[in-house]
């Protein structure tokens, strides 16, 4: 798209969509000043060229929520832009994207609905109306959604991964993950994401001796995976250390992990996902005040109350550090509240995941689950 730009620099189409490609790179991993820079430019000169073109009210409809993260402003432009497009299906996943970050579920629902009524092939839309039936915890619908998703785009993983992720938060199953990961096809692994999802898994069905060799045989430093913050490789086998109780071996790969962890947040200081990598490290070497100071920082760029659809998770990264340091009482107060929280931890999950044995027999812990 950039040489379109350079092709014909009067194409106001092809600035306004290098802009929401440069937006959603942003958002989505890479949160960096200069691509954000990038994606301004690029939509400025969009609407330099033509004030009107609802596709460049719908790029800066893109920055506003990617980037600066001002909703309301984003739903602004959408609106200009759907005078132009008055059956935009991505314009009714864009609103429906923003309504369950501000915590109005209902009308986010109805939005992606709408969005897949006018587009029942699209497979990103459907993944996306699946995200809100998991946070609603209607399992059923996710499902039949997700179904709908693999029929439209066969080849496409993510909607098989999430349909792994409804068996995990819905009954604790780690099967559908593994059934999926034998049909990866060999050598296919973007960035590592089938790594770190095959290493996740295996971590939940408590095989760390087989999950190790996977990590140790990733050959770069960091593991960039599924999100925007990479993962120190080190920073890998340190967990997986950990909960072998090897605990000497564990804190010498966070200490070859840390120094990456704060490179990767000087890189993004405003990215609450690298706080919290940098906060499992510091935790994984016992230095308490800093992993909390790091996992809080988190929660301050994204509290749920500015990001409903989020928060939740970044709030469940902080009580799971208060869990590894020791701070139980921090701990249960937030999963407490996170299983009453749309998108918020589930009772399977909790059962699962080893990263709660630290608090797991404490009668409180074993009271939340019973609940």
């Amino acid at each position: 798209m950039e040489q379109a730009t350079k092709l014909d620099p009067r194409f106001a189409d092809a600035f306004a969509l290098l802009g929401v490609i440069e937006a959603w790179v942003y958002h989505s991993f890479d949160p960096v000043t200069a691509r954000a820079e990038k994606a301004r430019t690029a939509i400025s000169k969009a609407l330099e060229l033509q004030s009107d073109l609802a596709r460049a009210h719908l790029a800066h409809g893109y920055y506003y929520y990617y980037i600066d993260r001002d909703y309301q402003r984003a739903l602004d432009e959408f609106a200009v832009a759907q005078r132009g497009l008055p059956n935009s299906s991505e314009i009714y996943l864009m609103r429906g994207s923003i309504e369950r970050r501000q915590g109005k579920w209902t009308e986010s629902t109805a939005s992606l609905e709408k969005a897949a009524s006018l587009d029942p092939k699209n497979a990103w839309i459907l993944q996306n109306l699946a995200d809100n039936y998991i946070a609603a915890k209607k399992y059923d619908l996710a499902d039949k959604t997700l179904d709908r998703a693999i029929e439209a785009a066969p080849q496409a993983f993510s909607a098989r991964g999430l349909k792994a992720k409804v068996a995990l938060v819905r009954n604790g199953d780690p099967s559908v993950a593994d059934r999926l990961l034998e049909q990866v096809p060999p050598g296919f692994d973007p960035d590592g994401v089938i790594t770190m999802t095959r290493v996740n898994v295996l971590m939940l069905e408590r095989k760390f001796s087989e999950a190790l060799p996977i990590v140790e045989r990733w050959p770069k430093d960091l593991i960039y995976g599924d999100g925007t913050a990479p993962k120190p490789k080190a920073a890998l086998e340190g967990w997986l250390y950990f909960l072998q109780g090897d605990k000497a071996r564990a804190q010498a790969r966070f200490q070859l992990a840390r120094p990456l962890a704060e490179q990767s947040l000087r890189e993004s200081p405003a990215d609450p996902a690298r706080h919290l990598e940098l906060a499992f490290v510091l935790a994984g070497l016992d230095h308490k005040e800093e992993a909390i100071a790091e996992g809080r920082r988190a929660v301050e760029l994204t509290p749920e109350s500015k990001d409903a659809f989020e928060g939740p998770e970044i709030a469940d990264a902080l009580a799971q550090i208060y869990a590894l340091t020791g701070e139980k009482d921090e701990a249960l107060k937030m999963l407490e509240h996170s299983l009453n929280t749309p998108n918020g931890v589930t009772v399977p999950l909790l059962k699962l995941d080893p990263i709660w044995d630290g608090i797991r027999e404490d009668p409180r812990f074993q009271a939340l689950i019973a609940k």
